[in-house]
């Protein structure tokens, strides 16, 4: 009998790991990125979303800029044409909305910011100036590791106060700290769910790999903005365009103001249009999802930016 006990503790030890939950340390096992199906998709996560199914209605946000990256704000459903995997569907609902925003603030600490920090975190007042009721905020920052300043807060000013001690050293991981991003936003209170990376390079100190950030990005319906010092990373631009945002380039200290001003008014400045899929809709696959502008005569030109595709739950 004794013998008996000892064998079945044994098979239970043995089959008994730690998930990255139990580890506190993000440096030491950052939060892993689920590459298994995709499980079914529960109607309180649909309605978290910014492009989401409920019931067989598709909600896409759009954000529609001039030349000068000014947002247009004024246009009419008849504006807009959509197509979900080439097939046009019938626009069903059209409004212009301001709502509250959750946004994780990643800012870039390597070596190569050492004298940029000063100057990027003044310019973020602006953002945090632009606030309304229910947005809520967290920031992260990056170098040799990503390391999340604290969690999400309603006032700008704790997260404006927390970067005034960042202290820049080391590489640049950041898709590292778009993974711990995506972690961090499971817990967001709104629908829009923004993540906005201010940077001067690429990523040169990450474990996670670039296929793994698209899904974790996709999957979690984030838009990726980005504000480029100098540089404009490749990845971030490649995620912002995937996800309907945008980057935008300060080539020089003094125009950070300007840019991150410009930012934060084409964040909140969206569309939404909704349509009833005429294709599958609880396939579990990626559906590809297009916008276009129909032009008007006589008028300058406008461009569009949309999430691209969306996955359609299980069942």
């Amino acid at each position: 009998m004794l013998c008996r006990l000892v064998f079945l503790l044994g098979a239970l030890l043995s089959c008994t790991r730690i998930t990255p939950a139990q580890n506190s340390s993000f440096h030491e096992q950052p939060p892993q990125v689920s590459l298994t199906p995709r499980k079914p998709v529960s109607h309180a996560d649909r309605s978290a979303s910014n492009l989401r199914l409920d019931v067989k209605v598709v909600l896409i946000p759009v954000t529609v800029t001039d030349a000068m990256d000014r947002p247009i704000t004024t246009l009419p459903r008849e504006s807009f044409r959509l197509l979900e995997d080439g097939v046009e569907q019938p626009i069903t609902s059209f409004s212009q909305e301001e709502a509250p925003v959750s946004l994780g603030l990643l800012f870039d600490s390597s070596g190569s910011m050492k004298n940029r920090v000063a100057a990027s975190v003044e310019a973020l007042r602006l953002l945090f100036q632009t606030t309304i009721p229910g947005d809520e905020f967290f920031a992260i920052q990056f170098s040799d590791a990503a390391r999340l300043l604290g969690g999400f807060t309603r006032e700008p000013n704790e997260i404006h106060q927390q970067l005034g001690f960042v202290q820049a050293k080391g590489w640049t991981a950041l898709l590292d700290a778009i993974a711990l991003s995506g972690h961090q936003m499971r817990s967001a209170a709104n629908r829009r769910r923004v993540l906005l990376i201010l940077s001067d390079g690429n990523d040169n100190n990450s474990r996670f790999s670039e296929s793994e950030i698209r899904s974790m990005v996709v999957e979690g319906d984030l838009r990726v903005y980005g504000i480029g010092l100098f540089h404009r990373p490749r990845l971030v631009q490649q995620l912002a365009e995937e996800t309907g945002g945008k980057v935008l380039l300060a080539q020089s200290l003094s125009e950070l103001p300007d840019v991150v001003e410009r930012l934060s008014r084409e964040i909140r400045s969206q569309y939404l249009l909704g349509y009833s899929s005429a294709i599958a809709i609880n396939d579990g696959k990626y559906h590809k999802v297009k916008v276009e502008l129909v032009p008007r005569p006589g008028a300058p030109p406008l461009r569009a930016s949309w999430r691209h595709g969306y996955y359609a739950p299980v069942q």
